[in-house]
């Protein structure tokens, strides 16, 4: 129950922005900005060589909106993409937001099972992809019962000709007279209307539809130009696109820089050659990483064959950096700004974000305009004041208007629950100590423990299983099993490794191995003792 006692405890970042309120939509702040500088390069593929000057994409864009809208899709229709980054993801995000159609975001390395419950979880109906997820697109579908999505492929496949339903991309884009000049997005009630969905693991070990809206897209738009406000930047800054755009730090970022007068490179997926080669033949400014990618800038031998000394600003996310790495990719590559923030894809970016100056060992900084924050007990719902330990909640501009299905995500009081353990010290401040949440985070990517114990209960050799996360400098954590086997049977930790593997996508699989014990702790309810074999694995190594 929230009371007057609480409001002390409760800290507020100041009023968003107000600087893009006139614009109806998140298509129309996206129009805005490409309109005011159509000369300039907004787009490049490091591979094809492709460039897009705001002026084409603009142009591409709408062409595809109204194509989009001639094939009958409404703002009352999901699409999805399910693809590799490519210059036509980012047209395709931009083309269904001018036409007000929430766009499902995919993992592309999902495979047959998750894939078939993330469709049913967007329900699109229309899904783009890339050439190389053709074939398990179309095996899934076959699968499926009922309506089935119309399929876009971008770009060219050998079998495609198999598949007489497919719809080109290039087909897509309506060939009709189209005046840039006076060409308006689709109008949505920006509040409420869904821009994007993002798949994000629960604990239940199934993805759930995080729903982000115009608005609450437009905020961080707002956000970072104020920030770049503080700041001396040159005229268009170049930002290398390197995570996967369906990660909300990636897509939601891509839209960022967009309209931020970025001349965004875009690689298709990670390759340590191309990412070095791009920050050097693009005299990169900008990137948005995740750890692991921290920690090959701060150690690969690699790194001191390229000249990376255009990179300004580096913003770190989705997993916690040390202090350590830190330090050292500043002091090699002598980078000005490293920031951090915590966020998650119900707060559509960070919520708590450092000003890129001097910020504290382990912090994660501040909260941002717009935002209403608290630390609460969690046993009593208690707001907390500072140095003392709680889960951290959020409210605000920033936050999810829900997830698919209507799941109930907020509280009464409007309040988020991250399930993230965290503390503010009298600067207002904040430091992540845990996770309630017991998703592990490999590579920036979420892993639940309930889908891969769930998947190792399938083996018939299996009796009971536990999954958790064990630290690894390189990967953040790395899943790991506790396997007790059915009585009297053979089993081998790479036959338990491979059952997993061909069930799930790469950053789902048991890289932290496997362990075979007795029995599985858990507590009278049957709930799995995760601490005592986290605390068995320490134990482990304390011994070595």
């Amino acid at each position: 129950m929230h009371t007057k006692e609480d409001d002390q405890y409760v800290l507020y970042g100041g009023p968003d922005p107000t600087d893009l309120d006139h614009c109806g939509s998140l298509g129309e702040v996206i129009v805005e900005e490409l309109r005011l500088r159509p000369a300039n390069i907004g787009l490049i593929d490091p591979v094809t060589l492709e460039e897009l000057s705001y002026s084409q994409i603009l142009d591409r864009s709408a062409r595809l909106a109204v194509g989009l809208t001639k094939l009958g899709i409404r703002r009352t229709d999901n699409v999805a993409i399910f693809s590799q980054n490519s210059l036509e993801y980012c047209i395709t995000m931009f083309g269904s937001i001018f036409v007000g159609a929430p766009l499902a975001l995919l993992n592309p390395a999902y495979v047959e099972g998750e894939l078939r419950h993330a469709l049913g979880l967007a329900s699109p109906k229309l899904i783009f992809i890339s050439p190389d997820v053709l074939e398990k697109l179309m095996q899934t579908l076959r699968g499926i019962q009922g309506p089935k999505p119309r399929v876009v492929l971008c770009g060219e496949h050998p079998n495609a000709k198999q598949y007489p339903e497919l719809v080109p991309f290039t087909t897509l884009l309506d060939n009709a007279p189209l005046d840039l000049k006076v060409y308006k997005p689709e109008a949505v009630k920006k509040a409420e209307q869904v821009a994007l969905i993002v798949l994000s693991s629960g604990t239940t070990g199934l993805p759930k539809g995080v729903e982000l809206t115009h608005q609450s897209i437009i905020a961080t738009i707002a956000h970072s130009k104020e920030s770049a406000k503080l700041l001396e930047l040159p005229e268009q800054l170049v930002a290398l696109a390197v995570t996967p755009l369906f990660h909300v730090v990636a897509g939601v970022g891509l839209l960022n820089m967009v309209t931020n007068n970025c001349r965004c490179v875009v690689m298709p997926r990670f390759d340590p050659h191309l990412f070095l080669s791009c920050i050097e033949k693009y005299r990169v400014n900008l990137m948005t990483l995740v750890p692991p990618l921290m920690v090959f800038l701060a150690k690969h031998p690699m790194v001191d064959n390229y000249d990376l000394s255009s990179l300004m600003t580096l913003f770190c996310g989705a997993a916690p950096l040390s202090k350590e790495i830190e330090d050292q990719v500043r002091e090699r590559l002598g980078v000005a700004f490293i920031r951090q923030g915590y966020g998650m894809s119900e707060t559509t970016l960070g919520v708590l974000m450092q000003d890129g100056f001097e910020n504290k060992a382990g912090s994660v900084g501040k909260v941002r305009m717009g935002q209403w924050v608290k630390v609460i007990d969690p046993e009593t719902g208690r707001a907390l004041g500072p140095n003392q330990r709680g889960e951290l909640c959020f409210k605000g501009s920033l936050i999810m208007k829900g997830y698919v299905g209507r799941e109930q995500a907020i509280d009464a009081d409007g309040w988020l629950h991250t399930g993230d353990i965290a503390y503010y010290d009298d600067d207002q401040e904040f430091f992540i100590v845990d996770r309630i949440k017991e998703l592990i985070k490999y590579k920036g990517f979420q892993v639940p423990p309930a889908e891969l114990e769930a998947i190792l209960l399938e083996h018939p050799k299996v009796s009971d299983a536990a999954v958790i996360g064990v630290p690894d400098e390189r990967a953040g954590e790395l899943p790991l099993a506790f396997v007790v086997k059915e009585h009297g049977e053979e089993l081998s930790e790479q036959e338990v490794k491979d059952f997993v593997a061909g069930k799930v996508s790469e950053q789902k699989r048991l890289y932290g191995g496997v362990r075979f014990i007795d029995s599985i702790p858990k507590t009278a309810s049957g709930k799995i003792l995760r601490r005592e074999l986290r605390d068995l694995v320490k134990n482990t190594k304390s011994k070595l």
